[in-house]
Order: structure tokens, then C-alpha cells, then sequence
């Protein structure tokens, strides 16, 4: 962080807001010597906001004036400002094409596919969500990709771009195919992806691998110098995109985030090592997929969860999580996002639809956004 900082402050981009969002980032050694309050308070609170308000008010007089340059200066991934300021993300899947119910759009009668123009048209039409989530390339990349980037056209057709809508996806898993897994997340990012969820994680090595494959030889990654429509999506030029697209926060510059699942035993027993990969944006529990873990048939043949190992499973990842200052991200709804929120986790997604509008919404008054 110092260099980064020092960067900053000497050349044509330092400016007030990076001091503030870096401190609040929960990244580096000026971080750690603030007063002493809960850093781990993944909501922001007033406390907190109004040291880091004294600290960086003290760096800006400092340093002086912000150049016009860093005026101009803008995230194209809005996902990484929020944690930059240390504030909570709120997002939601993509609404499904036969689902004609929802609280946008409507053009498809019950049982009738919605057209990719009125799937975008429900996307743009809701605006509380930080992210568009699909996880239809979990089991296979290949089989789902041509639908996403039709979807990716429609939205982009319709005004979207990845600074208004950035899209997120689930990777197949990487196990320890590793070609197939550079030749799956290149895929990916060429549709213009800006963050690349990696689920099933059994190992770190896995992690490091899916991370090299997300960065171009130029940043030390093995991704192939091709960029294909994501240039076009993120509304910059191919060079810009090259330059752009690198993983934040190995690259303070960077506009790529990680994302990583814990979902198995296998997992679990090693999610220390698997934090300990600098790189990763946001961990997961899996939670839905750990209780079916946790899950047993009983003798009169119904589905038990063992709802006290279920727990501890969740907790186990978000311990993790704050001893590597690493984000932690859970599928929350209206019932316990309030109470995940007070635990530390600080990146939600929610399923469309009402119930998912009315979580985004309670989460965000519970952050003060």
C-alpha cells in the first residue's frame, strides 16, 4: 500500500476520495495504525467513518489539492469502489426467461420465455442492484456461454455497460484441469465479465491458477491476448481494456474482482490456505450446497439438517475471512441479511424477483447507502 500511496501522491492521480476508499479498505499498515475501533465492522458505522473522515482530512491538507486528472479519474467497476469505501455490495441474479413474474418489465404472459430485449429491459429497469449475477456456466462454460453473451448484447443494446451493470458469473469448477480452465475463464472475460466467481475450491493451488488465467502475460497471468466483445461492453478502447482488465487488489489499478466458493469438507479443512492466496476479492460459504453437506435422511425419510455443523461451516469461512482482510459474501434474504450484516459478511446476492428487491433494500438502508 505505501508504494501505491506514494504513486498517488506524487504524481497527477492522488486525490482525496483513493486516500479515504484505501483506508477503508481494510488493506495496508495506515489502516491498522488508526484509533482503535472494530475494523472488522463490515457496515461502516458512524465511528468508524468519522476517523477515517480525521485521518484522510489530515493526509488531503498534506498533500494539497486534487489534480484535475484525478477529478476525471473514474472506477469502471463500480463493485470495487464500494470496497474501496469499506461499504457493502448488494446484487441480484439475472432475472430467468421463463419467469414471467417480476417487478420490472412484463411482456411475457405465464409459461412464455421472455425475449433477451425484455430480460435486459427488467435489468436496466431496476437500479438497487450493484451487480448482474448469472451462474448458468457453473457446470459447464461451453454450454451456457452463447445464451449469457446474447443476454450481454441485449443489455448492452439497451444502454448497459459494465460502469451501470457489471456482470458476474460462476466458472465451471477448476479441479486440476488447468487448461481447460484458462481456456474457460478467457471465454468468459473475452463476453465482457467483470468479476469470475470460482466454485467448488478444494485447494489454494486451484485458486492461484484461476487467478493467472484472469491477467495477461503482460501482468505475469497466462490469459491469452485476445479480448474479444468485452472492450465493446466496458465502453473503452482495446488498448484501454488491456490495461484495465487486470485483477484489483494485486493491481490497485485494476477493474477484474475474484470471487471464490467454499463448499465441501475438503474445503472447509483447507480455506485457511485457500485465503491465504492474495488475489481473492470476496469469499464464499456456499451456503446452499453446505446443507445439503450437512443434511442426513432420517428413519421416517425426511431431509434433517444439522443446523449447529451447517453454522459452524458458514463461520468457519468468514473467520477465515477476517483474519486475510479478505470481503466475505453470503446469498442472504430478508429474514438474515440484517444479522449476517452485524456477523461481517459485506457482499450479498439475492435471487430476482420481490423477495430479492426487498432484501437489496433493506440491506442498503441497513448500510446507510
Amino acid at each position: 500500500m505505501h508504494d501505491s500511496l506514494s504513486r498517488r501522491t506524487c504524481g497527477a492521480s492522488s486525490d482525496r476520495q483513493f486516500l479515504i476508499g484505501r483506508l477503508a479498505g481494510m488493506r495496508g499498515p495506515l489502516y491498522r495504525a488508526l484509533p482503535p475501533f472494530d475494523r472488522r465492522d463490515s457496515l461502516g458505522g458512524k465511528a468508524m467513518r468519522f476517523k477515517l473522515t480525521i485521518v484522510a482530512a489530515a493526509l488531503a491538507m498534506v498533500i494539497g489539492p486534487p489534480s484535475g486528472h484525478a477529478q476525471s479519474e473514474q472506477r469502471l467497476n463500480p463493485m470495487i469502489t464500494l470496497h474501496e469505501q469499506g461499504m457493502p455490495v448488494f446484487g441480484l441474479y439475472a432475472p430467468r426467461a421463463r419467469t414471467a413474474r417480476g417487478r420490472r418489465g412484463g411482456g411475457a404472459t405465464a409459461g412464455q420465455p421472455k425475449s433477451r430485449a425484455e430480460l435486459a429491459s427488467e435489468i436496466l429497469g431496476y437500479g438497487s442492484s450493484d451487480f448482474v449475477f448469472d451462474g448458468s456456466m457453473e457446470r459447464s462454460v461451453d454450454d451456457a456461454l452463447s445464451a449469457f453473451a446474447g443476454l450481454v448484447g441485449a443489455m448492452q443494446a439497451a444502454g448497459a455497460s459494465t460502469r451501470s451493470n457489471p456482470l458476474v458469473v460462476k466458472m465451471q469448477e477448476i479441479g486440476t484441469d488447468y487448461d481447460a480452465a484458462r481456456a474457460a475463464i478467457a471465454k468468459q472475460l473475452d463476453a465482457g465479465v467483470s468479476t469470475i466467481m470460482f466454485v467448488g475450491v478444494e485447494s489454494a493451488e486451484e485458486v492461484r491458477q484461476g487467478l493467472a488465467a484472469m491477467r495477461f502475460a503482460s501482468n505475469g497471468g497466462t490469459r491469452p491476448d485476445v479480448v474479444g466483445r468485452a472492450p465493446a461492453y466496458w465502453g473503452v478502447s482495446d488498448a484501454e481494456y488491456r490495461r484495465k482488465a487486470d485483477l484489483w487488489p494485486l493491481n490497485p489499478e485494476g477493474e477484474l474482482l475474484n470471487w471464490t466458493i467454499v463448499e465441501s469438507h475438503e474445503g472447509l479443512a483447507h480455506v485457511r490456505e485457500i485465503a491465504a492466496v492474495e488475489g481473492i476479492g470476496v469469499l464464499w460459504p456456499g451456503a446452499g450446497t453446505l446443507r445439503g453437506l450437512f443434511s442426513s435422511t432420517n428413519a421416517a425419510g425426511e431431509r434433517t439438517l444439522d443446523v449447529e455443523a451447517w453454522e459452524n461451516s458458514i463461520q468457519t469461512v468468514l473467520a477465515a475471512c477476517k483474519e486475510f482482510d479478505i470481503p466475505c459474501g453470503y446469498p442472504a434474504n430478508a429474514s438474515d441479511i440484517e444479522m449476517r450484516m452485524q456477523q461481517g459478511f459485506s457482499v450479498f446476492v439475492m435471487g430476482w424477483g420481490e423477495s430479492g428487491f426487498a432484501t437489496v433494500d433493506l440491506g442498503r438502508r441497513v448500510a446507510g447507502r
